[in-house]
């Protein structure tokens, strides 16, 4: 074979002026691609196929056609969906009117009213119990169930009436010794007893287990856990009335329609009404008076199928009701429960939740009375343990009554506390609930309140708190911003328990990084590292300090300005446990790489970065997760990214280097700095324009120095291949051609080591797709490489192609095979007088060997064995199974000789004639690939000096699959 001797002598520049797209002038007129097209909306109904014009176009060009319109026949979908759905004509489904009535009690009001949701969870998780718990539990009878028979509608009444009797004396199993996730269990089967009474028709039975369950609502033994118990008791009881509203509400359907959202009394039929009324004069005939009012508030709703004024009669009665509930704490929690029913399900009667409210002030002096204080004694329960028992129930009272509120009732609401003698708990209240607008604005009065407060039972650091929360919401008057601050401060840095101090200093915190200067910054964080520091009090509280963290970096988003900051670095130093100290270095990283917009050298921003990273870094070991080394990865690339000396590159390969010995662990890291370091060479080279003195020649040396040590430790082969790759070409690029040699014969040596497979996204890949990608980028490198003049010609060409001689495929493989025929391309742009690109100031072989005849031997020996070994490998795929790649590899074979040949040789010519036989040969050529190659060719044939084209397509016959 002598493909390479009459290798066709290319002309790059006329070949890329021939492939180069017509231009052809357009006049476009008023019509632009980018030009918005609007569609009006279709007043026809009819879609039909001829001269449909009813969506036109904005753009005033008629020739020119919309693709999408002609797609659609002119008519646009959107505006038939619109001409289709005539609110008229367009009746709501059953399922969507019940959809639309499921939503949450939001939907009575705004989305800026906090629902009852939202604070569940919170509830159970501040107040628990260790101490034991018990309850009763409804385990039903028989007659409570409805009978099977179904013999006349009189024993059915009868049986009824009897069960209401025995409403309250159904047999009970009462559980003693619970732990509280045992009760909160046992709440939960009831919760599902429930359901599963009512979905099979036992309507009395689960009446009875709603009343079991608000009986527990009167027990006060375990004290501390009651709030609690509220949220899981009346869980069941929201369960139970949906369950009434929705069977009444299936009652007022017809076949047809579903009630409106607004519906009136008199479009309720008479069934439905009747069975409302017999679940009111079921719950009126309970005795005790907790769970009567608890069920009833329960089904408040279907007051709605009896009259219009029902809910609003309703409310009063309720509220006077609760009047007769002797505990404070039971009382204040029906109030709140009453509120939540309302809220929901009248929330314009704003006039009896102020009331609820009022009664709740005027009781309120029963907290301190006898039979509450003999009950603390009992259960060992300090009075301002028991204050915080209220909050929950006083704070929705409030927040249901100040939703949307006048100002006066506000101002009012701040008079009657101050009547009560500026109650600390009520007034905790009030700034929880009330609108941070308002708190803030009336901070002054607030905290001569907070200063009459009497301390004994409600502390004043959890007022002050609060008031904290509300000026982090909202500013106060500029005037007395430090004012605020300085009363404040005085109370929290007086507190002797390091929780208590830091639960207030957390919130205070954030009011002084938002109106001041870092100066009262640091002194906050002084008194905090002052607080915190005796006795190791700083473990107890690493949530509270993050949150500090995190609000300090939130507010100064100038790191320059940041670390500025004295006590900042001291407070990092407080993390002393591993993991916190690591997410709170990770959270300063990731405001550094959101905010910081422009490179730094600041030497204070590094120090103190450099220290943050090492500290991300060395927490890495054997255990750490991919993910994370990842995560801690990507962090500190992020921040030597941003890293920047400017002209001092000397500087800047300093750091790298030192940043190199930092983060040795993380491979990530290492391939950034490779990449970091080559940018900086060819920095060098564009500031000096490639021609580098000799300093500066020095200094790329320097750069390419590192690479070449820091790629040997990465653990990724592909890693390691690409990079000196990578480095090579930079090392060429600046003329350091010894070294550029050095990085080339490592990447080669280390091709044989490549394994089979190798792990991408935490799966195994067979990695031949990887390598053959990298050889196809190696050989195009390899075109410009000079040849060194002491060994001998080609020296890495043919190093590289032993290796892949050398290197063991897969049996399945032909990758090998297209590795050579991309070697041919190489070897076929190696033999032109002058190659395709070139590396500036860099002589390539063209320059050196100028077409000697000699060279030009070498690379025919070479091509004169990749062809024999391209032949072997398709005569071993001769078997029947490996037919389709042998025709396959046939025609790529063939394409390469087309492309690259000088196909006036005539063994050349009848090479690539038994190719395309070969490649039809057993059916396997696609017909219409094999058209296009034929095609393709006869056009060539019409260029100059592309004659000879013409006898070959002669020769190309087409067969078909038959």
């Amino acid at each position: 074979s002598c493909f390479l001797r009459h290798a066709r002598s290319r002309n790059y520049v006329s070949e890329s002026n021939v492939c180069r797209l017509e231009s052809v002038p357009l006049d476009f007129g008023d019509y632009h691609p980018l030009k918005p097209i609007s569609v009006t909306e279709s007043k026809t109904k009819k879609m039909s196929r001829k001269g449909s014009t009813s969506s036109t176009s904005s753009s005033s060009s008629s020739s020119m056609m919309d693709p999408l319109s002609s797609v659609l026949d002119g008519t646009d979908p959107l505006s038939l969906f619109a001409a289709a759905a005539d609110p008229v004509t367009t009746t709501a489904s059953m399922d969507g009117a019940r959809k639309k009535r499921d939503k949450d009690d939001i939907s009575a009001v705004g989305s800026d009213f906090e629902p009852w949701s939202s604070k569940r969870g919170e509830i159970l998780a501040r107040y628990t119990t260790t101490e034991k718990l018990s309850i009763n539990l409804y385990m039903g009878s028989e007659k409570g169930k409805a009978s099977a028979g179904g013999s006349a509608v009189s024993e059915k009444v009868r049986t009824r009436l009897e069960e209401l009797d025995d409403l309250e004396e159904g047999s009970q199993k009462e559980l003693l010794n619970l732990t509280q996730q045992d009760y909160m269990n046992r709440i939960e089967e009831l919760n599902q007893s429930l359901k599963d009474a009512w979905s099979s028709d036992q309507k009395v039975k689960a009446l009875k287990i709603v009343i079991q369950c608000s009986k527990l609502l009167s027990d006060t033994t375990v004290i501390q856990f009651y709030p609690s118990k509220f949220v899981l008791i009346t869980d069941i009881l929201d369960t139970f009335g949906k369950l009434v509203y929705e069977r009444i509400l299936s009652m007022c359907m017809d076949n047809r329609a579903s009630l409106s959202d607004s519906f009136s009394p008199e479009t309720v039929n008479d069934t439905a009404k009747e069975t409302c009324l017999n679940w009111f004069f079921k719950i009126a005939s309970i005795r005790e008076l907790i769970p009567r009012f608890y069920v009833e508030a329960a089904i408040l709703k279907c007051n709605k199928f009896l009259s219009k004024t029902g809910i609003s009669e309703c409310l009063p009665r309720l509220t006077s009701m609760i009047r007769g509930i002797g505990d404070p704490l039971v009382a204040v929690y029906a109030r709140a429960y009453l509120c939540r029913v309302g809220m929901e399900v009248a929330p314009q009667l704003k006039q009896s939740l102020n009331k609820n409210f009022f009664d709740f002030l005027l009781t309120f002096k029963q907290i301190h009375g006898d039979t509450v204080q003999n009950q603390l004694v009992v259960q060992c329960v300090e009075i301002p343990l028991y204050l915080t028992l209220y909050s929950p129930a006083i704070d929705w009272i409030l927040q249901c009554i100040a939703y949307h509120a006048p100002e006066v009732l506000l101002t009012e609401m701040m008079e009657r506390c101050k009547k009560l003698g500026n109650n600390a708990l009520l007034l905790n209240s009030v700034m929880s609930a009330f609108r941070a607008e308002f708190i803030a604005a009336r901070s002054m009065d607030f905290i001569g309140m907070i200063k009459e407060c009497d301390e004994s039972g409600f502390p004043k650091h959890l007022l002050f708190r609060s008031l904290g929360l509300n000026l982090a919401l909202a500013d106060p008057p500029e005037n007395d911003r430090l004012h605020i601050l300085n009363e404040a401060w005085k109370v929290i840095t007086k507190l002797k328990n390091p929780q208590d101090y830091i639960n207030c200093a957390e919130v205070w915190v954030e009011y002084t990084c938002r109106h001041f200067t870092k100066r009262e910054v640091n002194t906050v964080l002084a008194d905090v590292i002052k607080h915190m520091t005796p006795d190791r009090a700083f473990e107890d509280a690493y949530p509270q300090l993050q949150s500090i963290i995190r609000k300090v970096i939130t507010y100064i988003c100038d790191f320059s300005l940041l670390f500025s900051v004295e006590k900042f670095l001291p407070f990092l130093d407080m993390f002393q446990k591993e993991s916190v100290r690591v997410e709170v270095c990770k959270c300063i990283m990731e405001s550094f790489i959101k905010h910081q917009q422009e490179s730094t050298k600041d030497p204070v921003i590094l120090n103190a970065l450099l220290h943050i990273c090492k500290t991300m870094h060395d927490s890495v070991n054997a255990l750490t997760l991919e993910d994370e080394k990842r995560m801690l990865a990507a962090l500190i690339n992020g921040f030597i990214k941003m890293v920047s000396f400017g002209r001092d590159f000397e500087q800047q390969l300093s750091f790298y280097v030192e940043a190199r010995s930092m983060f040795c662990n993380l491979e990530p890291v290492l391939v950034q700095l490779i990449h970091s370091v080559n940018q900086l060479a060819m920095e060098t080279r564009k500031v000096m324009r490639g021609n580098h003195s000799r300093k500066t020649a020095v200094f790329v040396r320097a750069c390419v120095a590192f690479c070449f040590i820091t790629i040997p430790s990465l653990s990724s082969f592909f890693a390691r291949l690409n990079l000196y790759l990578h480095s090579g070409q930079v090392a060429l690029a600046n003329q350091c051609l010894s070294q550029a040699d050095a990085f080339f014969k490592a990447a080669v040596s280390l091709v044989p080591e490549v394994p089979k497979m190798i792990s991408i996204d935490g799966k195994m890949r067979p990695s031949d797709a990887f390598l053959l990608e990298f050889l196809c980028n190696f050989f195009s490198t390899l075109l410009v490489v000079p040849d060194h003049p002491e060994q001998g010609v080609l020296f890495l060409v043919r190093g590289l192609l032993n290796v892949i001689q050398d290197y063991t495929w897969e049996d399945n493989s032909d990758d090998k095979v297209r590795i050579y025929t991309n070697v041919l391309h190489l070897l076929s742009a190696m033999t032109q007088e002058t190659y395709i690109y070139h590396v500036d100031k860099v002589d390539s072989n063209d320059t050196l060997y100028g077409g000697d005849s000699k060279f030009l031997t070498e690379i025919n020996k070479l091509c004169e064995t990749v062809i024999a070994q391209i032949l072997d490998h398709l005569k071993t795929l001769g078997k029947e199974e490996t037919l389709k790649r042998q025709s396959q590899l046939a025609l790529y074979f063939f394409n390469t000789i087309v492309a690259h040949g000088d196909l006036r040789n005539n063994k050349l010519n009848q090479l690539s004639v038994n190719l395309w036989n070969l490649a039809q040969k057993h059916g396997f050529a696609d017909t219409k690939t094999m058209i296009k190659t034929l095609e393709y060719i006869k056009r060539r044939s019409q260029q100059p000096e592309m004659g000879h084209l013409v006898d070959l397509a002669l020769r190309l016959p087409l067969q078909s699959r038959t």
